[in-house]
């Protein structure tokens, strides 16, 4: 037992031997010291830094679409329309059934937007075109029939007002100017009868102009998925306001593929406005024409040619448009859409680079003429004047002022046309009403005219 207690006596002291020699000859000191902050004075702001300070990535789990996708959802409506066609049947007659035609119901959707708590909804006129009836279903199932109030075929935009006894939610406008490329948008409709679809996207540009979409040309485009069934349904910012109502997809294949097109909320407001007003949307106009052959940024004035508020103003040909209240006009779209949310006799602010210098002159507006154009002939006409109409010895016509066919440009300007296949005509709009008719019928077309020395000719097409 002495001898154990002795070994472990040597142990310990030589364990604490040894472990003194490494203090003295091998180990270091080690600091450790606390990283606080410099005293350089720190600068306060209210950026608020978009990435995240860890990643250079944007940090997609802080952008919450969750409000604004609540205060749509409900807002927006399925629109269902009837149309009563009639069809051709040879067989009634063969088999002696019937007069040859019969009668069949046409059923398409679309989506809509409540705008206000009193039932107004905005929709598309492609939605509703020659509709016999319009039935909503709100997002709580309930229906109800649609009145329809009025229509804007060249911006596809419909009203319709339904009746309910209690207050609709709705979705408020907001101003489709500030709304930035780049910017997250939502797209809310009803994509094959599937009821309120949200799908989310950026704006992907704005002004955006169409081949084949008539006179549209200010789009909103965006990524968000629009499908068939979309069209009159929302696009709205992340606060749940309306900038924008889907209209369009750029598709081979009729469903979404990349890119959907809305008309911006300011156009669509001011159409509900002149309809609810007017009954009928109010054309605004500087008053000149433009230069399309110009491709720099802006828009080139050709000529003023209209005594109206351009001219007042003091615009000049060559004049290069690049602001319209201080909204920046890179190309003819972009003046569009500012011009078609305006109304005759409002000012604006035009700017303009005139050899160099920016000048900025307030214009009325003026109110766009009424013109008749036969699309099918490709001629514009105008009423002729009690003296005229005296002075060739005929009571009434229509006078052909422009042709874009360039055979009869020299040959028909100025000459009246007094009937087409044997209908009198008794003013410019009868007369493109009976033109259109005549060559929607597909045979032979006989227009009685009076040429420019007061003779009388006919003219045949086929």
């Amino acid at each position: 037992m002495k001898k154990f207690f002795s070994l472990l006596g040597m142990a310990i002291l030589g364990g604490a031997i040894t472990l003194g020699g490494y203090k003295m000859f091998i180990d270091e000191n080690v600091v450790v010291e606390s990283i606080q902050p410099n005293s350089s004075s720190i600068i306060r702001t209210n950026y608020n830094p978009a990435f995240n300070t860890n990643s250079t990535a944007i940090d997609a789990a802080t952008i919450d679409f969750t409000l604004a996708a609540e205060r749509t959802v409900h807002s927006v409506v399925h629109v269902k329309n009837t149309a009563i066609r009639t069809q051709s049947s040879p067989l009634d007659i063969f088999f002696g059934n019937g007069n040859g035609t019969r009668k069949f119901e046409q059923v398409g959707t679309g989506s809509g937007v409540i705008i206000s708590a009193d039932g107004y909804i905005v929709t598309n006129n492609h939605v509703i075109d020659n509709a016999n009836n319009i039935e909503i279903t709100l997002n709580n199932n309930k229906k109800y029939e649609a009145e329809l109030i009025g229509t804007d075929k060249n911006n596809d935009i419909a009203l319709l007002k339904i009746n309910a006894d209690v207050d609709l939610p709705y979705t408020p406008f907001a101003n489709s100017d500030t709304i930035k490329i780049g910017e997250w948008v939502l797209a809310v409709g009803n994509p094959y009868n599937l009821t309120s679809t949200v799908t989310a996207g950026i704006v992907s540009a704005k002004g955006r102009d169409l081949e084949g979409n008539g006179n549209i040309e200010s789009f909103i485009q965006t990524d968000a998925a629009v499908n068939p069934g979309n069209s009159g349904g929302a696009l709205v910012n992340t606060r749940g306001e309306l900038v924008g109502i889907n209209t369009a997809i750029s598709s081979k294949t009729g469903s979404f593929i990349g890119y959907s097109f809305a008309v911006p909320s300011n156009i669509v407001k001011k159409i509900v406005d002149d309809l609810l007003e007017f009954g009928a949307v109010q054309e605004a106009i500087l008053g000149i024409s433009i230069d399309d052959k110009y491709k720099d940024d802006g828009v080139k004035v050709h000529e003023v040619f209209y005594d109206g508020g351009a001219k007042k103003a003091g615009l000049k040909d060559g004049d290069v448009i690049v602001k319209i209240n201080n909204v920046k006009i890179s190309k003819f779209s972009e003046l569009l859409g500012q011009l078609t949310a305006k109304r005759p006799g409002d000012y604006v602010d035009v700017t303009i680079n005139r050899d160099g210098d920016y000048i900025t002159k307030s214009i009325e507006l003026s109110k766009k003429p009424v013109r008749y154009v036969s699309n099918s002939f490709k001629w514009e006409l105008k009423n002729v004047s009690k003296e005229e109409l005296d002075k060739k010895g005929i009571d009434q016509g229509a006078k052909i002022i422009n042709t874009a066919d360039t055979r009869y440009r020299d040959s028909l300007v100025n000459y009246i046309i007094t009937k087409v296949n044997n209908q009198e005509v008794n003013n410019a709009e009868n007369a493109v009403k009976l033109l259109e008719k005549a060559a929607k019928g597909g045979y032979s077309i006989v227009i009685e005219v009076i040429n420019v020395n007061g003779e009388k000719e006919i003219l045949r097409f086929r």
